[in-house]
């Protein structure tokens, strides 16, 4: 049996918060130069993408209320599938120009549902 949209929708919020926590005041350089780091992050995206296929899996709406949520899956799957070739700058990409407009259709997902 699914969880509910809402605990999915709180391990989404929770993981991009540590998202945002562990890269607080770093750059690309020490990203790279971090393999804790680096492990934290690509956990936390995994455990975005896995909740996000999940989501889509028992909730239609998932792809139009979370943009990109195809591409996010897809992400998760190349840290799960394809971890020696992971590039750090796609990542650290990914931290800096996308998490952010993810968070905030997360959260208007989570207001709509109150």
């Amino acid at each position: 049996m699914p969880r509910s949209l809402q605990i999915y929708l709180w391990e989404l919020e929770q993981s991009i918060s540590d998202v945002e926590q562990f890269t607080s005041g770093q750059t690309l350089a020490t990203y790279e130069q971090n393999s804790m780091l680096r492990a934290a992050v690509e956990r936390k995206f995994t455990v975005i993408g896995e909740a996000l296929a999940q989501m889509m899996r028992h909730f239609p709406a998932t792809e139009q209320k979370i943009e990109h949520s195809r591409k996010i899956v897809d992400f998760r799957n190349l840290l799960t599938h394809e971890y020696g070739e992971v590039d750090d700058m796609i990542v650290w990409s990914i931290v800096e120009r996308h998490l952010q407009p993810l968070k905030r259709d997360v959260l208007r997902w989570k207001e709509e549902l109150e």
